[in-house]
């Protein structure tokens, strides 16, 4: 079970709220790449016994998922999302996207945190908040993981939405990602409209 040690260190600090950051879909095809930020006190407690069960998105079925995300939205101070979507991506490049999605997901809180905790290897850049970047910090840091929740669920949904304006590509089963099925089906058909053409494989499709 993930605590909130780390949380606290910064509280002790004399921070205020801690906003958790994660990002889902950096690997994809196709589609946006979404950012979640999560927002909590020195009050908050992991006093709900279903709080217990957040740990990294990627470790939890889709159903439990589902339930944390509306659990999340419920019992933390505040959730923001940021999008960016395929043609942003091809544009700026999906590390650059990634940020950008970061910063939309913060600048849609209205209580901003005055410090933010982020999963992966390199801090936003051009940002005013006091920042901590946590490598493994979605399997380490409670609030991380629960944005790695957040980010997650609101991603598989466009997803599944795609599927209904492109069931050719099966979005449903792979939400994007570069496996066998979808690898065949890009072949196929060639890249849709949400296809990230910056990528490699989608590259090579539309050269075939």
């Amino acid at each position: 079970m993930l605590d909130l040690n780390e949380e606290r260190n910064i509280f002790s600090q004399g921070y205020e709220f801690i906003g958790g950051i994660d990002e889902a879909g950096r690997g994809p095809l196709a589609g946006p790449v979404v950012a979640a930020c999560v927002i909590v006190d020195k009050n908050f407690n992991i006093n709900h016994n279903e709080l217990k069960s957040i740990k990294d998105s990627k470790k939890l079925t889709p159903k439990k998922r589902e339930e944390l995300f509306t659990l999340i939205r419920e019992k933390f101070i505040e959730v923001g999302v940021g999008i960016c979507d395929h043609e942003t991506i091809d544009r700026i490049n999906v590390l650059q996207a990634t940020f950008l999605a970061m910063k939309k997901a913060i600048s849609s809180l209205k209580q901003k945190p005055d410090y933010i905790i982020l999963d992966g290897g390199l801090k936003i850049p051009n940002t005013s908040y006091e920042q901590k970047n946590i490598i493994r910090g979605d399997e380490l840091i409670f609030t991380i993981a629960a944005a790695s929740i957040i980010a997650k669920v609101t991603r598989d949904r466009i997803m599944l939405k795609a599927h209904e304006v492109y069931p050719q590509y099966c979005f449903d089963q792979h939400k994007g990602y570069g496996t066998k099925l979808h690898l065949e089906r890009l072949e196929k058909y060639g890249p849709c409209l949400i296809h990230r053409k910056s990528f490699r494989p989608v590259k090579k499709a539309i050269n075939q």
